[in-house]
């Protein structure tokens, strides 16, 4: 009897090793990435992007409206907020967001989902979208499709993914912090608030991987939509910048365009997007983005020109680094000075 006790804690023992090291197997890993798909990206950019949100200007009713929407769908896939807050919203006053050019915005929210890590809780990846546009001018919306309604149904997407994972006894070892930003396209208020006032401590934050449009292509790629811009990756670690090459070469295959990673890029979109508050307290972050096209900040910035088939790839290939990043032995090297 003693015998067999033995040989099946053995086993046990085994089997559980097994499920371990197979976490961060291309098959695992595939798996979950192939849950991010052209549908439901659609289904959800359909209504976020629709003429009900009114462009989503920051804290207007119709962000609001697209805010409820998401909170929405994290709770029917039981994706709860982050423990530390009393629900979905980070709550951001008027007096912060009008602080540095007095527009006078209304009150705000930051809107976050959270999956806890497994093995190292504390330490917290973030994967950040704004959900913000500019709302209506002379009587025309603005839906931000693409600016930023593929970012914020990708996180949507990846949070899903994450769930699954964990729901399946595959959750990540370090804690993933869905952060939906808000005033972005007023000088990236909301992340410049959470960086300023973090849920979780800024030395125990392990990166940030950020999306800002991906579901279209810009003149420089007019014949093809498969690539993404990199920017920022290799500023702060070597690491990250290695972990997007190799999860791309593994799962994705499509082209890295590092052109607006050059330090003398004109555009300065290194500056212009919301990793940037992560980065300059010194944490990784790399920013993906399709580019520029000819409606962005236009009415024209429409579901229906949205390539789904590229916005799906490029929300794989984020929720593959942040899957790497989430689950590597090692926490990443903070190697370079950002610069």
């Amino acid at each position: 009897m003693k015998k067999y006790l033995i040989l099946g804690v053995a086993l046990l023992a085994l089997s559980c090793k097994s499920t371990k090291s197979d976490l961060n197997s291309e098959a695992t890993v595939s798996k979950y990435m192939n849950t991010i798909t052209s549908d439901e990206l659609k289904k959800h950019l359909t209504i976020i992007a629709s003429d009900e949100m009114q462009g989503r200007e920051t804290g207007s009713e119709g962000q609001k409206k697209a805010g409820r929407y998401m909170i929405s769908q994290y709770e029917a896939n039981k994706i709860p907020f982050p423990k530390g807050a009393k629900d979905y919203y980070q709550h951001i006053p008027a007096a912060f967001l009008n602080a540095k050019y007095n527009e006078n915005l209304p009150d705000s929210e930051n809107i976050w989902a959270f999956i806890e890590g497994t093995e190292k809780p504390e330490e917290i990846v973030v994967i950040s979208a704004h959900y913000d546009h500019v709302g209506m001018k002379n009587g025309e919306i603005y839906n931000g499709a693409d600016d930023d309604g593929t970012g914020t149904v990708a996180l949507m997407e990846i949070a899903q993914a994450f769930q699954k994972a964990k729901k399946d006894g595959n959750g990540p070892k370090r804690s993933i912090l869905i952060l939906h930003v808000t005033g972005e396209e007023h000088g990236l208020h909301g992340s410049r608030y959470y960086s300023e006032n973090p849920l979780f401590a800024l030395d125990k934050t392990v990166a940030d991987v950020n999306i800002d449009m991906i579901g279209r292509r810009d003149d420089p790629h007019s014949k093809t939509n498969d690539y993404i811009y990199v920017i920022g990756a290799d500023r702060l670690s070597s690491d990250l910048d290695k972990i997007v090459r190799e999860q791309n070469d593994k799962f994705i295959k499509m082209d890295l365009d590092f052109k607006f990673n050059d330090r003398n890029d004109p555009n300065r979109f290194y500056n212009r997007s919301d990793h940037y508050n992560f980065a300059k307290h010194g944490i990784p972050s790399v920013f993906f983005f399709s580019g520029v096209h000819a409606d962005y900040h236009k009415p024209g910035d429409d579901v229906e020109k949205i390539e789904f088939d590229a916005l799906t790839r490029r929300a794989q290939l984020a929720f593959v680094t942040a899957w790497e990043i989430a689950n590597r032995t090692e926490k990443l090297v903070v190697d370079k000075s950002g610069e």
